[in-house]
């Protein structure tokens, strides 16, 4: 077939090598210069399939509300709220119920476990080498912090994920870098679990998938899909349509907008995100994977020489406007574990800060597959896991795109879950 993919971040560079190496015609579209310029430029970069949880889950407005005037709040609300916006919060508040969100837990764990298998797959098959680090800690500051984990973990023992609770001084044997004046109670160790650089994964995908002729088209947008014919594609200021026989809509927040004229309401919006990253100054100061600060849900990556700390939920507001409580929570929480890892000096020249829109749909579960409508694939709504889902959710496309079953029970994952 000749397929188009709309979007060429994590998820639509990972579509267009799948469906290329199963022998079809792919051109990516995609509005930016290069891949992997949005939401999957400067993620944590944290594979850790147990943790993957919808964000909709019970006691979450209760926290949400708690958090509006918290400083430091790992949840904020930014203004102005858009009519989706709030259309959107009311859908996820109706999605907190304890048996909506176990069904959509054991969903994603679902693809993200499979995800992991796949990407490691493709990393050992292609030689692929990008920054990462093995291994996964949750600090925990206080004994309140671990009894809040306590549901969390038990999470991650009917999923059969690996880890033991440690105290503070066998942390401080597997990360020796940490702050010898902040004192905490221990963490949550998972072995199994990892970093890794996306963008750079992104990009080294981008490369097979090119040598399996896959056409990348960028700074080109799609203006509009044909009402009659969806695998017809409209170019921002191309009037010439461009047939294909097939469409994967992978174009993160914009796929809505596109969608929204064939009369698919897909309920998405953007949940904000923030990262810092530095150069390491002192290889022994930084740490030597990933840790996540239980208290203020900010993960500490080792990608390579940089260090990244990424964190916050905001809802509402825009991507042009960075708060900067939520910057200066990522670096107080640098500060407070790994004081002397990152070169800080030179704000301009050396520290990156970034905002990202995740695209995330009220319940959790990204919608892969069928559209529904003849030609018109999706593989979209992957929110804050779109890096930990992105393999797996590649390759359950491309097989049902071919009329296999997917290797992964699918079912909650399609468009039908939307009623």
């Amino acid at each position: 077939m000749r397929v188009a993919v709309i979007g060429a971040g994590i998820i639509g560079i990972t579509t267009a090598y799948e469906l290329a190496a199963d022998g079809h015609e792919v051109t990516v579209i995609e509005r930016r210069g290069a891949a992997a310029e949005e939401t999957s430029f400067a993620n944590a970069g944290v594979v850790a399939p147990g943790y993957v949880t919808p964000w909709a889950a019970p006691g979450m407005p209760g926290k949400v509300i708690s958090y509006l005037f918290s400083r430091h709040a790992p949840v904020k609300i930014g203004l102005p709220l858009s009519r989706r916006d709030i259309a959107w919060m009311w859908k996820w508040y109706r999605a907190c119920k304890l048996e909506t969100y176990l069904t959509n837990r054991a969903r994603l764990q679902r693809l993200a476990f499979y995800s992991r298998e796949r990407l490691h797959q493709l990393t050992e098959e292609l030689k692929l080498e990008y920054d990462g680090s093995p291994g996964y800690m949750v600090l925990l500051r206080s004994e309140k912090d671990s009894q809040l984990a306590q549901p969390g973990l038990q999470m991650l023992r009917e999923a059969g994920v690996a880890f033991r609770e440690i105290g503070a001084h066998e942390v401080r044997q597997i990360e020796p870098a940490l702050n010898p004046d902040t004192a905490f109670l221990g963490a949550v160790h998972l072995p199994d679990d990892e970093v890794a650089n996306c963008r750079q994964f992104a990009l080294l995908l981008k490369n097979e998938a090119q040598r399996f002729g896959v056409n990348f088209v960028f700074n080109t947008a799609v203006a509009h899909l044909d009402r009659s014919q969806p695998a017809t594609i409209f170019i921002a200021g191309d009037n010439t349509p461009y047939r294909f026989d097939s469409v994967v809509m992978c174009a993160g927040l914009a796929s809505a907008e596109l969608l929204r004229p064939l009369g698919l309401n897909i309920p998405m919006t953007a949940v904000y995100g923030y990262s810092i990253s530095a150069p390491i100054r002192e290889p022994l100061n930084a740490p030597r994977s990933a840790l996540m600060d239980e208290r203020y849900k900010v993960a500490i990556s080792r990608l390579g020489n940089r260090v990244r700390v990424a964190g916050s939920a905001e809802i509402g507001g825009s991507l042009e406007h960075k708060r900067a409580s939520s910057i200066q929570t990522l670096y107080k929480v640098l500060q407070d574990w790994f004081p002397g890892a990152a070169q800080l000096s030179n704000t301009g020249a050396s520290v990156q800060e970034w905002k990202g829109a995740r695209p995330m749909l009220p319940d959790g579960p990204p919608i892969i597959g069928d559209s529904g409508i003849p030609g018109l694939w999706l593989n979209l709504g992957h929110g804050s896991s779109g890096w930990a889902l992105s393999c797996g959710s590649a390759r359950a496309l491309t097989d049902l795109m071919a009329g296999r079953p997917a290797d992964i029970d699918m079912q909650g994952l399609d468009i039908s879950r939307l009623g």
